[in-house]
């Protein structure tokens, strides 16, 4: 199994008919999603290597049933992209664009939430489950099928780690990107609740860093909620208190949003914290 995605997915690019949209659309289908149709306004009865364009949403979904949504739109057209994917009832929403203003992003977040729809991102990687689908910009070559269950606020670090899940013979059962805003969708706590539902899923990984309080919000989930193990790796140890490093979400202030604040809350939920990197797999092969 999956969360979020399946085979039977069946996704909807907003900004196909650009760079981005055309390049990373193909990587999808390469990996074996659904992708039915595109939206750019001015551009509708055209295709994009073979996906039809439609003006709008309403008018792709009538015609070929999409069920998700995945934009690479500019920033200030973002906004409305995402309303409009969100009116329709498509869901995930997954918006790659970063740059997005904060208040803009606020009210896409809180539009999704009147309305049941789960939206992932902004400035996000997406999300893979290997065998069944992949909507966003994660590289096809890293995934393989198996159990263990990735959530993250860091796409490169994403990357890395199951790059050595799977060469370590480590499968995936869904990579989750969450975004590096200050205002995100889906939460740390969101992906676990999902991914402790989930018969594949054996153990999940929780990549954090620096800035808010997702992770510490996540340990409280972890003690009450989790049955399954959980290993973790905060970025940013380093990091000088009141600089940025990285996302826009990534500032510590005071002893707040600390790498060591996150660290301690994690592993006083029972969470095997990695040092580096490369600890993760090793602690993920004792959990097992």
């Amino acid at each position: 199994m999956s969360v979020l995605i399946s085979a039977k997915t069946r996704v909807l690019i907003q900004g196909i008919t650009g760079y981005q949209g055309e390049f990373h659309a193909a990587r999808m289908r390469e990996f074996g999603t659904q992708i039915v149709a595109g939206v750019t306004p001015g551009k509708g009865g055209t295709d994009a290597r073979g996906v039809p364009v439609f003006e709008t949403i309403a008018e792709a979904v009538a015609a070929t049933g999409a069920t998700a949504a995945c934009l690479f739109v500019p920033a200030r057209a973002a906004k409305d992209a995402a309303l409009e994917a969100i009116e329709e009832r498509l869901d995930p929403v997954v918006i790659i664009t970063e740059g997005i203003p904060v208040h803009d992003s606020v009210q896409i977040v809180a539009w999704a939430g009147q309305t049941g729809v789960r939206v992932i991102g902004p400035n996000c990687p997406g999300l893979t489950s290997p065998g069944q689908c992949k909507i966003g910009i994660m590289p096809n070559p890293l995934f393989t099928e198996g159990p263990v269950g990735v959530i993250s606020r860091s796409g490169t670090l994403t990357y890395e780690i199951v790059a050595a899940l799977t060469q370590h013979g480590i499968g995936q059962s869904t990579a989750l990107g969450l975004g590096g805003d200050p205002v995100v969708g889906m939460s740390f706590t969101d992906g676990l609740r999902l991914f402790e539902d989930d018969p594949q899923t054996k153990a999940v990984i929780l990549i954090g860093e620096i800035g808010g309080s997702a992770e510490e919000d996540a340990a409280q989930f972890i003690r009450a909620h989790m049955t399954k193990p959980v290993v973790g790796y905060i970025a940013g140890r380093t990091a000088p208190v009141g600089k940025r490093m990285g996302h826009a979400g990534a500032v510590i202030s005071g002893t707040a949003g600390t790498a060591a604040s996150k660290i301690a809350a994690l592993e006083a939920a029972g969470v095997k914290v990695a040092t580096l990197p490369a600890d993760v797999v090793r602690l993920v092969r004792e959990v097992l």
